[in-house]
């Protein structure tokens, strides 16, 4: 089914398109709130504040661009208000995880070693990354962890494809920079 159709089905309120809706864009979304929140708990909740959003506002989606740059448009926006009105980040010890029993990244969970190696080298590159410009950030990230091309960004971004290519080659320089800053 394509885009348009699933708008529209929602629209004639047929309960079925909505859950068509969540199920295709639900992944991305995870995503990019877990990108911004760095909690799986949080973003879980995210996701579903931002489909409610979404729902709700359906009716201002108006097809100039496509869905899913409209729904990521929707997830950053509402990420960025949650980060606003958090007064500062909570941070969670290693120690304190293993006392929960939580791993927040499984996958990695082979070995307790390797457990703890993953989560300290995750926080330096989450350490990194948070020196880099937001637009720096979330071009990365869209290139990285979602795959997009440089005119899909710019599409999702609203700039250029040159402005892209530029911002992500300097992201990927202070990158360079700050690992090599942080072995010494």
């Amino acid at each position: 089914m394509s885009e348009q159709d699933l708008i529209r089905k929602i629209r004639t309120v047929d309960p079925e398109g909505y859950g068509l809706l969540i199920r295709r864009y639900r992944g991305k979304v995870m995503g990019t709130c877990y990108s911004y929140l760095k909690n799986q708990r949080d973003a879980e909740e995210a996701v579903q504040d931002i489909f409610a959003k979404a729902y709700f506002s359906l009716g201002k989606f108006e097809g100039r661009s496509s869905f899913s740059t409209w729904i990521y448009r929707v997830t950053v926006n509402h990420c960025l208000d949650l980060l606003r009105k958090s007064s500062r980040r909570k941070m969670v010890s290693i120690e304190a995880l293993r006392e929960k029993n939580e791993n927040p990244f499984p996958e990695m969970a082979v070995t307790a070693e390797r457990t703890v190696a993953g989560l300290e080298n995750r926080q330096m590159v989450q350490k990194i990354l948070s020196t880099l410009p937001k637009d720096h950030r979330t071009i990365l990230f869209l290139q990285e962890g979602e795959g997009l091309k440089v005119a899909e960004i710019a599409a999702r971004m609203v700039c250029t494809p040159r402005s892209v290519r530029r911002r992500s080659s300097d992201a990927r320089k202070r990158l360079r920079e700050s690992q090599e800053a942080e072995s010494f």
